[in-house]
């Protein structure tokens, strides 16, 4: 029986080319197929996405050729449902890892559910109130505290049942302001990860994930939770303009990142490999495999 991260990583990968999210389509300009997740106007970025196709064929995944790609948008919310399944069917089976009741939902722009339903980011549902009573404050504040994840996953709270189950662990006195004790005056669960899908990283929309990081680093009560994201870009410099540096994203996540790193070692460009090799051995990108784990600590 093959390993369930495995399962899932190629379950992923089927999901993303039979929605048409990676597709390719005939460039007559150029003279070549460019597949939906490449620049068209750079050709490192159409080599090493080509390349990454090849090895996704290989595999048994079949890429549709289209007249025309799907709008960004389009695809960057199926790309979004697909990371949200993924983790779906991974992280809650590490229950010997992490144990708890999880939930995990894609957002979406049609959802009723932000980060403010979350214990340590409820006082932003009370500020968006004052917000809307009174204008100064609007126009003093702004919008800079509204964060709004692609993909998030949060923790239930648990009962006194469920904590003294083995043994008298709470009482009525004792722990009664702990954030994961469901208690009638905390009843919010516990945002646990925000994840950013981003399918590609055109001109600045990469730094809408470092800025919705930093956003709930800034106006969190209690603790951070993790903050990632995932990616089916595939050029280098772009990749490393989120990745590299720390304090704000835990970590970005690639799609299909053995198949991208021998998309580079392929196309033998030296720049693009020194980037990989710092990308990846300095642990700012890893494979969208090692997310579920990384959750779990």
């Amino acid at each position: 029986m093959e390993a369930l991260i495995a399962n899932a990583r190629y379950d992923f990968h089927d999901r993303v080319c039979s929605d048409n999210i990676l597709t390719r389509s005939w460039s007559k300009k150029l003279g070549e197929f460019v597949f939906s997740n490449a620049d068209s106007g750079n050709a490192p970025s159409r080599q090493i996405a080509a390349l990454m196709a090849e090895q996704l064929e290989a595999q048994g995944h079949s890429i549709n050729t289209v007249q025309q790609k799907m709008p960004g948008q389009t695809a960057g919310t199926l790309f979004e449902i697909a990371v949200a399944e993924f983790v779906n069917a991974t992280f809650p089976k590490l229950q010997a890892l992490r144990p708890g009741y999880w939930g995990i939902k894609q957002l979406g722009n049609q959802s009723t559910t932000d980060v403010s339903d979350f214990a340590q980011y409820e006082h932003l549902a009370e500020l968006s109130q004052l917000k809307k009573a009174n204008p100064t404050l609007q126009a003093a504040l702004g919008n800079d505290y509204v964060v709004s994840p692609d993909v998030i996953v949060w923790r239930n709270l648990v009962t006194d049942e469920e904590i003294n189950a083995d043994r008298t662990i709470v009482d009525e006195r004792t722990a009664i302001r702990s954030v994961l004790r469901k208690t009638e005056n905390n009843t919010h669960a516990i945002l646990h990860a925000s994840i950013s899908a981003k399918f590609t990283m055109r001109s600045d929309r990469a730094q809408n994930s470092r800025t919705e990081a930093l956003n709930l680093i800034r106006n969190r009560k209690g603790h951070l939770p993790h903050i990632v994201v995932v990616t089916a870009e595939p050029h280098p410099s772009r990749l490393a303009s989120l990745a590299l540096g720390t304090g704000d994203i835990d970590c970005v996540y690639h799609f299909a990142l053995t198949e991208w790193m021998d998309a580079i070692e392929t196309m033998g460009n030296d720049i693009a490999i020194d980037m990989m090799h710092t990308l990846v051995l300095g642990k700012r990108l890893k494979d969208i495999s090692d997310l579920p784990l990384d959750l779990a600590v």
